[in-house]
């Protein structure tokens, strides 16, 4: 079975991570790459809606709980799982884009805001990019702006051998 490759978006909060997402999936969309995001909430979240009967079955107790229709399915764990028993569920993708998991062991893009007024999200010699707002010196990997979407989806291509 091949492995998908998985990159983490790797930031502070407030650093512009889902902004970031939401412009670069339809890039790679165009390019023809089918695009998973795993999204890490470090909250409580709460999917489902109050009263409907999945919703009803979970408070029940149920262990898993799974939406469906034709054209959308969700499945709902009601107890720890990790990320890579999350992932070996994921198929027919070309990547796997994470917004958060800067503590996680793939690879990643890093994004800096001087004025989010944090360190970087993690040690440069686990990106395969860096996105930032400040000039970076001597930095191992490609430095890209916030607006040069097209060449981060190049690197991305570049990085999973496409």
């Amino acid at each position: 079975m091949q492995t998908i490759p998985v990159i983490a978006v790797a930031a502070w909060s407030g650093t512009g991570k889902t902004t970031l997402l939401e412009r670069l999936i339809p890039v790679l969309k165009e390019r023809g790459l089918r695009v998973c995001v795993m999204k890490h909430d470090a909250h409580e979240f709460e999917v489902d809606r109050v009263g409907k009967d999945s919703w009803r079955m979970t408070r029940a107790g149920a262990d898993v709980t799974i939406l469906t229709n034709g054209a959308h399915a969700a499945i709902l764990e009601n107890r720890p799982v990790t990320a890579e028993a999350l992932l070996e569920q994921v198929h027919d993708v070309d990547l796997v884009l994470t917004e958060g998991y800067k503590h996680g062991l793939w690879k990643k893009i890093a994004l800096y805001r001087a004025a989010v007024g944090k360190p970087f999200p993690c040690a440069l010699e686990e990106c395969i990019a860096v996105v930032t707002d400040t000039p970076i010196a001597d930095c191992p990997v490609p430095c890209l702006g916030f607006e040069e979407i097209e060449a981060l989806a190049d690197r991305i291509e570049e990085e999973i051998g496409r």
